[in-house]
Order: C-alpha cells, then sequence, then structure tokens
C-alpha cells in the first residue's frame, strides 16, 4: 500500500495536490507552530486479524497521538461474505468501509497509485483537513485487492506510503508513525529533523 496525493472532485479538497518542486523539497511546513484545529482520526483498514507485534505498535501510536487528536482504529473484516470472484470481494469490503465514513469526513484514501508525500506533506495535509470545516479525517487502507470504486470517487486525496506496495498490517504501522510525525511537526517538536 502506497500513498500519493491525486486530486479528486469531492467538494471538500483543500490539500494542495501539487507535487513539490525540488526547491520545495525539505522545507518547512507552513502550518509549524500555527494553531491547527484538530480533527479526530479514523483509520479504516480492510484485513484480518492483527499479528500481536502489530497491535503493540499500533497500541503505542495510538498514546502518542493521544496529546494531539483524538485517534480511532476500525478494522473491516476482508472478504465479508467470502466471495470466490475478487469483484465481489472488494465490492463487499467497499460497502463494509462506507459504512464507517461520515457524511463530512475528510477521506484519505492509500493506494499504490496515490501521489507521493514527504512527512512536511503529511503535516499539511493535517493542517489543511482541519481547515476544511470536516468533523474528521478518515484514512482507508483497502485490502489485498485494493479499493473499490465508490471508495475512490468519495476521497478528498488519495496518497501512497510507498512506491512498494504494503500488506494492511505494514501500511497501518507507517501510516501511524507518519501520523505522530506529522503532529510533531505541526507542534514544531523535535521528533522530526
Amino acid at each position: 500500500m502506497a500513498i500519493s496525493f491525486m486530486a479528486t472532485p469531492h467538494p471538500k479538497q483543500p490539500f494542495a495536490s501539487a507535487s513539490p518542486t525540488p526547491q520545495q523539497k525539505g522545507r518547512a511546513c507552513r502550518y509549524t507552530g500555527q494553531a491547527v484545529r484538530a480533527l479526530p482520526i479514523r483509520v479504516i483498514t480492510v484485513g484480518k486479524k492483527r499479528s500481536e507485534g502489530v497491535r503493540l505498535l499500533v497500541d503505542e501510536y495510538k498514546t502518542k497521538l493521544k496529546p494531539y487528536c483524538s485517534f480511532e482504529d476500525s478494522l473491516v473484516r476482508s472478504n465479508p461474505r467470502n466471495a470466490q470472484d475478487v469483484r465481489a470481494q472488494v465490492e463487499d469490503e467497499e460497502v463494509a468501509m462506507m459504512k464507517l465514513v461520515g457524511s463530512d469526513d475528510w477521506v484519505v484514501v492509500l493506494d499504490e497509485r496515490g501521489r507521493d508525500v514527504d512527512s512536511e506533506q503529511m503535516a499539511e495535509l493535517l493542517g489543511d483537513a482541519g481547515n476544511s470545516g470536516a468533523s474528521r479525517i478518515s484514512f482507508c487502507i483497502g485490502g489485498a485487492y485494493g479499493h473499490g470504486r465508490e471508495v475512490r470517487k468519495r476521497a478528498n486525496v488519495t496518497i501512497r506510503l510507498s512506491s512498494m506496495v504494503l500488506n494492511h498490517q505494514i501500511a497501518l504501522v507507517v501510516l501511524m508513525e507518519q501520523l505522530y510525525r506529522a503532529w510533531t511537526i505541526l507542534k514544531g517538536q523535535n521528533y522530526h529533523h
């Protein structure tokens, strides 16, 4: 699973979709040190029961994120009806995921075809979402066969965490570390340098 930003026609799309120029790389986040509205974050992941190691890391980052924002982690069972057809499997996962996405959520889809972002851009994504009027940010991590059409259409932003494909458990851990890093960037703290 990879993250990158892709412009979509959803009405609440404040995040700048342009890729950084070489001169912009390594620049500071435009929100660092400013008051940023901390939206609750929900991460919706399609997958099977998590390994003990992943659960421990997720719990560690939930604790680290607590001073910055509220955080909810939702796991949608992969292939909930044990469909033999891949398309049916993706549709079933999509229905379950869309039930968890609120009408006023700012939705970030993690997808291998999404836009690459650096840590400062992730911080700006949080800042932009906070300024959007949305009530929550929902990050969506798809199953083995990716996201369905409706989830992709609902996305405000599509990003990727890596140019390599990551399974849902690894993508979740990387995302949570980047969310924590983004908040430390926004607050001007020393975790990110």
